[in-house]
């Protein structure tokens, strides 16, 4: 098992911790609101990491291999819905003129995972690589593959929230904030370009 788990960060590492459309998302929150701000929304998106990545393991790609229409409406879904939460960020002025704006929550975690088709693509990889060289009870290789993907990915989009909020710590003027606000909006942007093309 820790040959496994070894093997398993190894082969995530680049997946994880590369400036994806996860970690973008979540560096463009932390630079808007701050670390502390953004933790509903973590927890909401590896809950889901969590749950979806078990029953992958036990299954459930398969479905979407035989239904493949589901995976393109998961695709459209997901870009259509970054695309969205990108033009609220870049709609925002300062700091001071949008007090009534929020950081993503716990159901936008969740949903920015669920309609992430690439996620699902991910796992598969993961479980093909994995599931198929190791030895032992199905239910925990999949328990544990599950746990240690989730954790490495937790531990990737904190460091790029800490990463985005850091930044933003020199854009806090009301004549910065908004400059700011259109740089991640553009940014998250180009994350749902990502989803919908690549």
């Amino acid at each position: 098992m820790i040959e496994t788990t070894i093997a398993l960060i190894i082969f995530l590492f680049p997946l994880a911790y590369s400036p994806g459309p996860g970690n973008m998302f979540f560096a463009a929150n932390g630079a808007r609101f701050g670390f502390r701000a953004t933790i509903p929304a973590n927890a909401g998106y590896h809950i889901a990491t969590w749950i979806v990545t078990f029953a992958i393991g036990f299954g459930f790609l398969a479905t979407l291999d035989k239904y493949p229409q589901i995976f393109m409406t998961l695709k459209i879904a997901g870009a259509l819905y970054v695309f969205w939460l990108a033009w609220k960020l870049f709609r925002m002025g300062t700091l001071q003129e949008n007090e009534s704006a929020r950081p993503a929550n716990f159901i936008d975690g969740v949903m920015l995972l669920l309609l992430n088709p690439k996620a699902y693509v991910i796992i598969g990889l993961m479980f093909t690589q994995f599931l198929a060289q190791s030895q032992g009870s199905l239910f925990t290789l999949v328990l544990l593959i599950t746990t240690v993907f989730t954790l490495n990915n937790l531990l990737a989009f904190s460091i790029w929230t800490i990463i985005g909020d850091s930044i933003a710590n020199h854009f806090r003027s009301p004549e910065t904030a908004g400059i700011l606000n259109k740089v991640f909006g553009v940014i998250l942007a180009l994350v749902a370009t990502w989803m919908l093309f690549f």
